[in-house]
Formats: C-alpha cells, structure tokens, sequence
C-alpha cells in the first residue's frame, strides 16, 4: 500500500489524476473488503468479499501496466508492486480455499463463526 501512495504521489504520476487515484482506491479496495467481510456473520459472505479483494489486486496490476506504459513508474517499481500485488492474491486465494474446505467440514456453509465457537 505505501509503495502505491508512494509512486502515485510522483511528479509524472500525480499529473495523471484520475489513474493515480484509481489504482489508489482499488490498493485500498483490497484492505477494505478483507475487513469488511471479516466483521460478516459467516464464511460465505467472508469468501464473497474475499473475491473481490482479490479481483481490487488484479486491478491494481491492471493500472501498473499503464502506469509503465505511460512511463510514470520505472521497471524497478513495477515489478516490485506487482509481485506485492501478486503476493496478496496468493494469500487470499489459499484463505478463500480453507474457508470454503471448513464449510465442508462443518457441514454447512450458512454455519456462522460465532456458532462455531460456541459449541
């Protein structure tokens, strides 16, 4: 998250405002919807966010191909912030796989956390 802030807030980058700002949102994307759907009530809803902080890192891999495009970012950068990128989609993906095997394994996927921990 810093290196996006960092290379966005560059003097080419931030002359670009409307790509700075939306590979900065969809960097955030990806810290939110983890969070958001941590505080849900199931692994289900959990996963569905998960999904789509997965798919905010894919679209910040998106945004740093046009950013190396348009030469606001240097090789160096790129690749550095889209392996960090590449990285986060990983974990989450393994995360996404073991809570999908725990619905199995509970027997049911509307199953809460909370109901979990009660038992």
């Amino acid at each position: 998250m810093r290196e996006i802030y960092k290379v966005t807030f560059t003097k080419d980058f931030n002359k670009d405002f409307g790509l700075a700002r939306q590979v900065q949102r969809a960097a955030t994307s990806v810290m939110a919807n983890i969070a958001e759907g941590f505080v849900r009530k199931s692994d289900k809803e959990f996963v569905q966010f998960l999904f789509v902080s997965m798919s905010s890192a894919a679209e910040v891999q998106s945004h740093l191909y046009v950013a190396l495009d348009l030469n606001y970012i240097s090789d160096e950068q790129f690749r550095t912030i889209y392996s960090q990128a590449d990285k986060t989609a990983r974990i989450i993906s393994a995360l996404i796989k073991y809570l999908r095997a725990s619905f199995t394994s509970h027997g049911s996927a509307k199953e809460t956390r909370q109901t979990r921990q009660t038992e």
